[in-house]
């Protein structure tokens, strides 16, 4: 007898839950999340959700890739754009508990050349002004190469800076957390990409990274970009681009952004909404402790009314009456959200690699209204 894809799910979603009274709820669930993805024409959609700081569903629909007709599973593997700079924050945080940095040291000691705004000669501009996006700097010279910034390396370095002193305005940049990404290796004398699978992704057991040659690029779910005017999706190549020959001519601390700790960091939904938990709870799972308590809670606390802590923000925006705790990410038509209620231990993993309909204040319109379905069918009720 063969079941209809409906039904399947259904009975998969039973047995990964227990014996609940889900069936008129699960099958709405469903409806839902599939109004969602014919509103918005969504290639594929990859969600996990934690309750009680347990993950207790998991699901994909739709494609890994739409010309093969592959379809997506829980084990595909998608570059996640910014929530990538929570790992490097993380990073930072083991090395400061390591005694190795202070977050208030000037990052021109720490990256090997003069960072300064011309405005504000005599302001230093310290670690956790990047990591908070309060250094003044911007990305208007790129944030591909380090000679952007380096006034030996660039005439127009200048144009970097932004009006306002440092730590006085803020101003989401990439270009910080590429800068951070090499700290990490200046400090811990370990490549980028291979720190944070020793320190971070391998004590809690997760399968991801940054270099695309070490991972199996079979489970690369593929990323579509929309174009409005032509009214179809583009796979987005580059999103996987190895840079195999940069990586063999790599410096340390200066090749750094080749492998994007800004935005590079390759995972499947599940595994991230484990990485999730351990911020959740305040820097360790899986009988792992990460980062500290104190680490944690500098991460999670805003430095400003944007509500961006190092790598993580906070907003009352995604889910009435709920603190949430996160970051959200879009690049290559790809767009992420990872956010969790640290006191209740609830969170949510969506990833969505293509889909129209734009963004609201805090995500991806796909994404949150995603958020919202599982919202309510395992935590509200």
């Amino acid at each position: 007898m063969k079941l209809s894809f409906r039904l399947a799910v259904l009975i998969i979603a039973i047995i990964g839950l227990g014996w609940q009274p889900l069936f008129g709820q699960s099958e709405k669930m469903l409806n839902d999340i599939d109004s969602v993805i014919k509103e918005h024409e969504v290639v594929g959609l990859s969600v996990a959700v934690v309750k009680k700081g347990k993950l207790i569903y998991t699901h994909s629909f739709g494609y890994k890739n739409k010309e093969n007709n592959e379809l997506l599973s829980d084990n595909s593997l998608f570059r996640i754009a910014s929530i990538s700079k929570s790992f490097s924050a993380t990073s930072i945080m083991q090395l400061v508990e390591a005694g190795k940095l202070s977050l208030d040291d000037d990052i021109s000691d720490l990256i090997g050349f003069r960072v300064r705004n011309p405005k504000y000669p005599d302001r230093v501009i310290t670690l956790r002004m990047l990591m908070s996006h309060r250094s003044s700097i911007n990305d208007s010279q790129g944030y591909f190469s380090f000679d952007a910034i380096n006034p030996a390396k660039n005439p127009d370095w200048g144009k970097c800076y932004n009006d306002y002193a440092p730590d006085s305005g803020y101003m989401y940049c990439n270009l910080n957390y590429n800068i951070v990404g090499a700290v990490i290796e200046r400090k811990s004398g370990e490549r980028f990409d291979q720190y944070v699978k020793k320190h971070v992704l391998d004590p809690l057991g997760l399968y991801g990274g940054y270099c695309v040659d070490s991972l199996d690029s079979s489970r690369f779910a593929t990323l579509y970009e929309y174009n409005d005017s032509l009214k179809q999706f583009t796979p987005a190549p580059a999103a996987y681009n190895p840079r195999s020959e940069e990586i063999r001519n790599y410096v340390m601390g200066v090749s750094t952004p080749v492998f994007s700790p800004t935005g590079g960091m390759k995972i499947s939904a599940p595994d991230l909404a484990r990485y999730m938990i351990m911020h959740m709870q305040q820097g360790k799972s899986n009988g792992k402790r990460i980062i500290s308590k104190k680490s944690a809670a500098i991460m999670q606390t805003p430095r400003g009314k944007e509500g961006y802590g190092l790598a993580l923000l906070r907003t009352e925006k995604l889910i009435a009456g709920q603190e949430m705790r996160g970051h959200t990410g879009s690049a290559y038509g790809l767009y992420s959200a990872m956010f969790f209620q640290p006191k209740k231990k609830f969170g949510f993993v969506v990833i969505n690699n293509g889909s129209r309909g734009g963004e609201n204040e805090v995500a991806n319109n796909v994404n949150y209204k995603v958020i919202q379905v599982l919202y309510r069918q395992f935590i509200q009720k």
